[in-house]
């Protein structure tokens, strides 16, 4: 009985201050849930989420160097209590579709409303899953075409894994095969044969193919922001 009336716990992660601090003036004040830390970046999140041990982890998408998807997976990965919903601007089929393989409880847009976005919250502490309505009309639709047809056909022929999105997201922010391959802690060989893949499930071949794609799903945010990473002090 005591647990019932505990606030919620909750860590915001996303890229921007002004999101973060918007987050919170929205769903802090009388609603039963505090705001126990903040991430800038995917890593930081997955290493504040084993410390903080929130119930909520409000995670983005679109989050440098490591993105809110392979995130999502590495917090599950430690079987924490904490549940993962994902809040990005971006509602692309396949991005949803990841980040539910991925362990996240439920996904909202960014044009949710406050009152939404607090029973998101509420559910997701629960363990129930919950997503903006147009979220789930086209899953429920998705899953209807793929009963009739038995099985999901092309969607999954053109999935990306968790590894080719986080080499797909590296290269859309400008860092070389070495680079990621660094990045990654993985061989360059098999940087290479990820490339090779990504090219080929997406039918795209260019690198500005590819960033464009990335633009377009929103594993990245504004190129101008990404492209001034590989330069920063901060990475080698």
């Amino acid at each position: 009985m005591a647990n019932t009336h505990r606030k919620i716990r909750v860590l915001i992660c996303n890229k921007y201050v002004l999101f973060r601090e918007g987050i919170k003036c929205l769903i802090e004040e009388g609603s039963l849930i505090e705001i126990v830390g903040e991430a800038d970046t995917a890593l930081q999140a997955i290493d504040q989420t084993a410390r903080l041990r929130p119930d909520v982890v409000l995670m983005d998408i679109a989050m440098p160097l490591l993105n809110g998807v392979e995130a999502t997976r590495q917090i599950n990965a430690q079987h924490l209590k904490s549940k993962v919903l994902i809040l990005s601007c971006h509602g692309d089929d396949d991005y949803v579709q990841r980040t539910i393989d991925a362990g996240a409880v439920g996904y909202l847009i960014k044009q949710t409303p406050a009152h939404d976005l607090i029973k998101a919250i509420r559910e997701a502490r629960k363990g129930n899953a919950y997503f903006s309505p147009t979220i789930s009309k086209r899953l429920l639709e998705f899953q209807r075409q793929a009963a009739i047809v038995g099985k999901s056909g092309k969607v999954d022929s053109i999935r990306l894994t968790i590894r080719e999105s986080e080499v797909l997201q590296l290269v859309a922010e400008g860092y070389a095969t070495k680079q990621i391959a660094a990045e990654l802690s993985i061989s360059i060989k098999a940087v290479e044969r990820h490339r090779h893949e990504i090219k080929r499930k997406l039918d795209i071949h260019d690198v500005a193919g590819l960033t464009r794609y990335a633009l377009a799903t929103g594993m990245i945010g504004s190129l101008k922001i990404k492209e001034k990473s590989p330069a920063s002090p901060s990475v080698p």
